[in-house]
């Protein structure tokens, strides 16, 4: 019969070995494990905002279609506008072109009423006095 000795620090360095692979492996697969409990709740939560999210999505989208009609309505509003600014600057125009020619027009009419006026009363104040007005430059 043969016997061998036992190498008692070669064993238990190998018994420690696998020891330590054992509770490393046991270690990742807690650590996995609990990542995949993490994953699967967040699945649940993302789950539950697609739910509201397409909830929300056709009034949202009905609301934005009639903003968007609103903005439409608007844009035209301001391009009928503009055209009505333009109506209106072209107006004031002739108006102001309308109202220079009969300023035109009047002015010398009324310079030579003034004139005429200023004739008369210089015309009146001999009558009445006999003398001269003062802006008179003929002598007495």
């Amino acid at each position: 019969m043969v016997t061998s000795e036992i190498d008692w620090p070669h064993l238990v360095f190998s018994v420690g070995a696998g020891l330590g692979v054992l509770l490393i492996g046991i270690g990742v697969l807690v650590f996995c494990n609990g990542i995949a409990s993490f994953l699967r709740r967040l699945n649940g939560t993302l789950d539950e905002v697609d739910r509201q999210i397409a909830a929300l999505s056709a009034p949202v989208a009905e609301t934005l279609a009639h903003v968007g009609g609103i903005a439409d309505t608007a844009d035209a509003t301001v391009a009928r506008l503009g055209g009505v600014v333009g109506s209106l600057e072209s107006v004031a125009g002739n108006v102001v072109k309308t109202s220079d020619l009969a300023n035109r027009a009047v002015a010398p009419a009324i310079v030579n009423v003034g004139a005429i006026l200023a004739g008369v009363t210089a015309g009146v104040r001999r009558l009445v006095t006999g003398r001269p007005s003062a802006g008179d430059l003929e002598n007495p």
